[in-house]
Formats: C-alpha cells, sequence, structure tokens
C-alpha cells in the first residue's frame, strides 16, 4: 500500500481544500414568467419547462 513519504505542510492542504468551498447557485429567468429557477427543471410559478406546459399550476 503507498505511503506518503513526507508530511503535507498546512499550506498545501489548506490550498488543496480550497475548491470544496460553498458557491451560490447559478439561476436562470424563466422565458415565460420571468421568475429565477435552476437551469433544468420545471418552473414551479407557471409550470413550463423548455417553452411547453409540463405541469398544471393551480393559482392560491
Amino acid at each position: 500500500m503507498a505511503v506518503p513519504k513526507r508530511r503535507q505542510s498546512k499550506s498545501r492542504s489548506k490550498m488543496r481544500r480550497g475548491a470544496t468551498r460553498w458557491r451560490a447557485p447559478i439561476l436562470k429567468s424563466c422565458p415565460e414568467c420571468g421568475t429565477r429557477i435552476p437551469s433544468h427543471i420545471a418552473c414551479p410559478s407557471c409550470g413550463y419547462y423548455r417553452n411547453r406546459q409540463v405541469l398544471t399550476v393551480e393559482a392560491l
């Protein structure tokens, strides 16, 4: 089994872990109603996905 020959420095460990930071989700606007939604899901407010009605949304 492979074993590291030398101990990794604190600086190098922190640099490696820097890539796992939290990032805000990228949102796009719905072309039908304009609300901000994540990609590749049907809009929960109007029910459209890729310019087609896929969900029936009841008005409150």
